[in-house]
């Protein structure tokens, strides 16, 4: 006599595979990234809305990210993203500069300057990556390092990749403050260098964040987070680096270049 299938017995198939894969561990992950997107702290409700789980799913879900060091909540109820994920994200980091570093170093080769690849991380620019000119005098950044976005060409790149209203919140409320006499620190006039740079498909940052210092940035497309790569080396050389090649010749090998290595990243 066949057996009627219960609502558990559709839900433990249907979580045991969905077109391949795990649906409970799609869905942990979608609440980190959903909590990820909210700055790091949200409630269980905003979590329902942006996720779109149904709070039953959700509060089973957290209770076992929390129980793993992966997620957890603080005075005021709310949850944020646990300690434990920070030994994950370093190591990523890690990686994803060794994935990167033939392309970068393809980049030094083509230009001569310094390569290097960044990503955004709580409203800063991390340096992940790096592969050095073989000139005596270069640019070096230690991989790690955070900057502000608004002062550097990889900074730049990677808020025009996010929609307006996320670029502002990162940016925060407070002044953009002037590294050198040349920061753009009016949030408008940035803005239109956004506009122009996703026009374009590149940016410079021009003496910004050091003086003498000239770096051009483009989006690395496809990445499963807003990354850039960029070339940085005495203002000077850049210059002379984009009339040789052309400032549209040297960025379509940068595009070129930081398309085939999204496509490596790419989830």
């Amino acid at each position: 006599m066949p057996v009627a299938s219960t609502p558990a017995a559709a839900s433990t198939g249907t979580e045991r595979a969905s077109a391949g894969s795990v649906q409970s561990v799609e869905r942990a992950f979608q609440l980190l990234e959903a909590l990820a997107d909210a700055g790091g702290v949200a409630t269980l409700s905003e979590l329902s809305t942006t996720s779109g789980l149904p709070m039953p799913t959700i509060h089973r879900l957290v209770r076992t990210l929390a129980q793993q060091g992966y997620v957890r909540q603080d005075t005021a109820r709310r949850y944020t993203l646990g300690p434990r994920l920070i030994r994950l994200g370093e190591t990523a980091g890690r990686l994803l500069g060794s994935w990167a570093r033939p392309y970068l170093a393809e980049l030094m080769e083509a230009t001569g300057e310094t390569a290097n690849l960044a990503v955004l991380e709580g409203g800063e620019v991390v340096y992940v990556g790096q592969v050095q000119s073989r000139r005596s005098m270069r640019m070096f950044t230690e991989v790690g390092r955070r900057v502000q976005p608004h002062c550097t060409g990889v900074g730049k790149a990677l808020l025009a990749q996010l929609p307006s209203d996320e670029a502002r919140a990162v940016l925060g409320t407070q002044p953009l403050p002037a590294h050198t006499e040349f920061t753009v620190t009016d949030v408008d006039e940035l803005f239109a260098q956004l506009a122009v740079a996703r026009e374009n498909g590149y940016v410079v940052d021009d003496q910004e964040q050091e003086i003498g210092v000239r770096c051009i940035a483009v989006a690395v497309p496809g990445a499963p987070t807003p990354t850039a790569l960029s070339v940085s080396g005495p203002e000077a050389r850049i210059r002379a680096l984009e009339e040789r090649s052309g400032a549209s010749g040297l960025v379509l090998v940068m595009r070129q270049i930081a398309e085939r290595l999204g496509a490596v990243l790419a989830p």
